[in-house]
């Protein structure tokens, strides 16, 4: 276990956010991951900061969601005053993402930059597939250059998607390699494709691997089940592109840092994924 990790990668899962459908996720989907029947009506922020404890966690990022055109049926969001007041209680332990939902237009460029420059957001955080756009899509690019703008990352989810819910099922738009075009116009823009880029995963190695500004985090999938190559990268030649997270609820952080701590990574890749890189790519406080 690395004292102080970084967890990139977290969703705002407490009963309220169940009770309200701010999760995207219904039943089925909820069996399909096999995710605990106890904690499948949420849990407690207090409940919460145990489980990061008892994993070494310092920090996690929490994800104002803005899960597609919230005008379409299945969408929804979590506002960005509700991760800020949850930021806002716990300082030290937690640091707010914001949602980009691109068709909001200037407002939503507008609340983009507030969530910075007001709220302290770290980041900015996209789900192509809610869009049912791929990652090139121009209607991204006046965030991508706001971000530039502000000097924060983006995190985007690349790779298939699952059916989260059975009301509406996304098309899987987020191939990797998507993100060669975006790299290519936006050099000054940090990259993060999450969850891995399943089954991509090595089209994922590769757009890492080709631009600077480019990075990948291993989250949403149980780390004992990590693709081999990407344990491989993340362990050796990669080790300042990789970053933790755990898509909490999907992966639970007490497990995650116990089944990374069965794969046997070097100590510097293994300080370096845990902590390190999040610290330097997001430009969190020591």
């Amino acid at each position: 276990m690395i004292a102080g990790s970084i967890d990139i990668v977290c969703n705002l899962f407490t009963p309220d956010e169940v009770a309200n459908g701010r999760t995207g996720l219904d039943e089925d989907f909820k069996a399909q991951v096999r995710m605990p029947e106890d904690i499948r009506g949420g849990v407690t922020i207090e409940r919460y900061l145990q489980k990061m404890d008892r994993a070494g966690i310092e920090r996690s990022l929490l994800i104002a969601v803005r899960a597609g055109d919230i005008n379409v049926r299945g969408s929804f969001e979590i506002p960005y005053e509700r991760v800020h007041e949850v930021c806002r209680q716990y300082p030290e332990r937690f640091s707010g993402l914001a949602g980009v939902d691109p068709f909001r237009g200037m407002q939503g460029l507008r609340d983009l930059e507030r969530s910075v420059r007001e709220y302290g957001f770290v980041g900015a955080h996209l789900y192509p597939h809610w869009c049912e756009l791929p990652p090139d899509h121009a209607r991204y690019y006046p965030y991508y250059a706001k971000c530039c703008e502000l000097d924060i990352p983006i995190m985007m989810q690349v790779g298939h998607n699952l059916v989260y819910s059975r009301h509406r099922r996304l098309p899987s738009v987020g191939r990797p390699i998507c993100l060669d075009r975006v790299a290519i116009d936006f050099p000054e823009l940090r990259i993060i494709g999450i969850h891995i880029g399943v089954p991509w995963t090595e089209e994922m190695i590769s757009m890492c691997w080709k631009h600077e500004n480019v990075y990948t985090a291993g989250d949403a999938y149980a780390p004992r089940h990590w693709p081999a190559p990407f344990v491989h990268y993340a362990n050796s030649y990669g080790r300042e592109k990789v970053l933790f997270g755990t898509d909490w609820p999907v992966i639970d952080p007490e497990r995650a840092v116990a089944e990374i701590d069965e794969l046997g990574m070097r100590d510097e890749a293994l300080r370096l994924m845990m902590r390190e890189n999040a610290l330097r790519v997001f430009r969190l406080p020591h």
